[in-house]
């Protein structure tokens, strides 16, 4: 598959993008989970480690948004949006898996969590990770160490 994805570090100009990306792609699945959709607690859940925050492009159009956290040992998906427009294309497998090997080649873990409401969770099992906790609402999710 040869898209044209790239990445640009988020700042302060892509809150409002990234407020109508995340109200579009998760409050579904936080109001089917019996949880707060509300602006402030949206803003709050954008502006969780927005220093690790890069807008996904494609085509020099923005199109979704990638946190990731890097440690020595493990890489943790910490958000992962595709617009809405843009899903079912393998765009978000793409990514994944663009993670997963660099996680390979670097001896690392790579760890999600995904509500249970949210039918990402068969993309993720597709991509080998397996559930290794839970709460209420989120399955926690990762790989073997390569």
């Amino acid at each position: 598959m040869n898209l044209n994805l790239r990445y640009k570090k988020a700042d302060d100009t892509d809150i409002d993008f990234l407020l109508d990306l995340r109200m579009k792609t998760m409050n579904p699945h936080y109001e089917t989970s019996g949880l707060s959709t509300d602006r402030e607690t949206t803003l709050q859940r954008v502006l969780y480690q927005f220093e690790k925050a890069d807008i996904i492009f494609l085509d020099n159009q923005p199109i979704g948004l990638l946190k990731v956290d890097r440690t020595f040992t493990n890489i943790e998906v910490l958000q992962l949006q595709i617009d809405p427009s843009q899903q079912g294309k393998g765009l978000g497998k793409m990514i994944l898996s663009d993670i997963l090997e660099e996680a390979s080649l670097a001896g690392k873990t790579v760890s999600l969590s995904v509500l249970k409401t949210n039918k990402a969770q068969h993309l993720y099992t597709s991509l080998g990770f397996k559930i290794v906790g839970e709460d209420e609402y989120s399955y926690f999710m990762e790989t073997e160490r390569q």
